[in-house]
């Protein structure tokens, strides 16, 4: 049994595309576009990282990650927003990457996004970097 995932507008939107879950026995699979940087694995997350989108956004980045493939960046520029959910997202997947010997970096998050991840003290324990290219030449942390 897995997640699928239709989009409605919610309440106030004016049309803007919202995302909810719903379990059935179809699979389903959220665009999440990467690429391989300088020994990285870069995706690119969009939208809102939010309770509407963390589970399948959460699997999606735990299947991504394997031994000898753990080092990741998550592209945050095209993230509007993050809650408590999407916080908790990104500290699974940077535990599960740690587990495998890799990491997790995080790049280029607006604004917003950035203040709720410090808000949280969530920059003591993610890479944060302004963007994607200093974040894949940056050095390991010591």
């Amino acid at each position: 049994m897995s997640e699928s995932v239709t989009l409605s507008p919610p309440r106030g939107s004016h049309g803007r595309g919202h995302v909810v879950h719903g379990v059935t026995d179809r699979s389903h699979n959220l665009p999440l576009p990467t690429r391989t940087e300088r020994g990285y694995l870069v995706a690119v997350l969009s939208g809102g990282l939010d309770v509407t989108r963390a589970a399948a956004v959460r699997e999606q980045l735990l299947r991504l990650l394997r031994p000898g493939a753990s080092r990741l960046v998550l592209d945050l520029s095209p993230v509007s927003h993050v809650d408590a959910s999407g916080l908790a997202v990104l500290v699974g997947t940077e535990r599960r990457a740690r587990l495998l010997g890799g990491s997790l970096r995080l790049a280029a998050a607006r604004p917003a996004v950035g203040v709720a991840v410090r808000a949280a003290g969530l920059d003591r324990l993610l890479e944060i970097f302004p963007t994607v290219q200093s974040a894949v030449s940056s050095p390991a942390r010591a």
